[in-house]
């Protein structure tokens, strides 16, 4: 065997090393592969049911939140309406009810300033800071 031979040999060798490392790795990646091939196919089986899921509740939310803002609108309008509602009434009858108050109290005076000319059938008292004084001396301070 001569020097060429040998070294033919080693390279041939040294070939079928690579070769065989190479068919290695190509089997394991084949077996990454493959199982990376089942996990998205899995993946994608759980995702889609969860992604309809997720739009339908999204959907629903999207829904509540219009009739949310059309019951806030309703109560805006009602808040209105009773807004008008209220000072629509306190300007119908505030006047009236003033002047009535007005009249009921000049009423009472007047019958009042009648009764005290009538005399009285009954003893009564006024109290003064914080003490007693008998009809007589009330009247004499009155007087």
């Amino acid at each position: 065997m001569s020097g060429g031979e040998v070294a033919g040999i080693l390279v041939a060798v040294f070939w079928a090393i690579l070769v065989s490392f190479l068919a290695v790795v190509l089997v394991r990646l084949a077996q990454v592969l493959k199982a990376t091939t089942k996990l998205v196919a899995d993946v994608t089986e759980q995702a889609v049911p969860l992604l309809a899921d997720a739009s339908t509740t999204v959907r629903s939310a999207r829904t509540q939140l219009d009739r949310v803002d059309a019951i806030a609108s309703d109560v805006q309008e009602v808040t209105s309406n009773a807004s008008a509602l209220s000072s629509t009434v306190a300007s119908t009858f505030g006047g009236p009810l003033v002047k009535v108050a007005a009249f009921g109290y000049g009423v009472r005076k007047a019958l009042g300033k009648s009764t005290e000319a009538a005399p009285q059938r009954e003893s009564r008292r006024t109290v003064i800071v914080g003490r007693t004084v008998p009809a007589a001396r009330r009247r004499k301070q009155k007087g």
